[in-house]
């Protein structure tokens, strides 16, 4: 008796895994690819994030082989809106290479003091800016400059650090100046973006030249050409073209 119920044990066992089996194989066949996170179509793996002792600039949070930078607080307004910007940036000739028609909606996301925002603004007399940042201070700034210049289509808007916060399908074009090396979560952001945007949306990306060592700016604040490709291609954008001519930045454009 007791032989018969060694080999029946078996046997019962198997005719109940079976039927789960079967249930579980059809069930994941129907989930979809992430419950967490809604992420653009790309035909590569999610990248993952990592960890590694902070450098002196960093967080120590590593993205695609970059470690991420520390964010540059209001503090830093004053060298926002410093007198030699123009001479070392040339912002003017990067908001004429901006591919804009006059209802065009824009996100300026990490706007600081409003810096481009508000030299954008009379390219969209139609459109509006919305500029997006995660610090009140730098929105409260934002907010009394566009009183102070009479300025009515530049919005100022709280985000967080993995989410823009905006409604999909409702930007033409973002612009991101020397900002997306501090955000904390690129890979969320990003999703963010490919959201927000309308199909065909582009995005604008200035980073400071990893390529070129006379590019006077900390190495973790600074982006080369192939690392932005590399990070954005992942998260389904399309590269456009990089547009030369600044004299400090990469003009990187990226399309939804």
């Amino acid at each position: 008796m007791k032989s018969r119920y060694l080999v029946l044990v078996p046997v019962i066992l198997l005719a109940l895994l079976i039927p789960l089996v079967i249930i579980r194989n059809e069930v994941g066949k129907q989930l979809p690819p992430s419950h967490t996170l809604s992420l653009p179509p790309s035909s590569s793996p999610l990248p993952a994030y990592t960890t590694a002792p902070p450098s002196p600039d960093g967080i120590g949070k590593i993205f695609m082989g970059r470690e991420i930078s520390h964010v540059m607080g209001h503090q830093g307004l004053n060298w926002l809106e410093r007198d030699e910007r123009e001479l070392e940036e040339a912002p003017s000739r990067a908001i004429a290479l901006l591919d804009l028609v006059q209802d065009a909606v824009i996100a300026d996301i990490g706007a600081g003091s409003g810096y481009y925002s508000f030299r954008i603004a009379p390219l969209v007399p139609r459109g509006k800016v919305i500029a997006v940042d995660i610090q009140q201070e730098m929105l409260d700034f934002l907010k009394a400059e566009s009183a102070k210049r009479e300025v009515t289509n530049v919005q100022p808007h709280l985000g967080a650090i993995d989410d823009i916060k905006l409604p999909p399908d409702t930007l033409d074009a973002a612009l991101m100046v020397d900002s997306y090396h501090e955000f904390s979560h690129p890979i969320e952001m990003l999703t963010s973006l490919h959201k927000a945007l309308k199909p065909g949306g582009k995005i604008y990306l200035l980073e400071y030249r990893a390529e070129d060592p006379r590019v006077p700016i900390k190495p973790l604040h600074k982006m080369s050409e192939a690392q932005a490709r590399k990070e954005f291609e992942a998260l389904g954008f399309t590269f456009v073209e990089n547009k030369k001519g600044l004299p400090w930045q990469h003009f990187l454009v990226f399309k939804k």
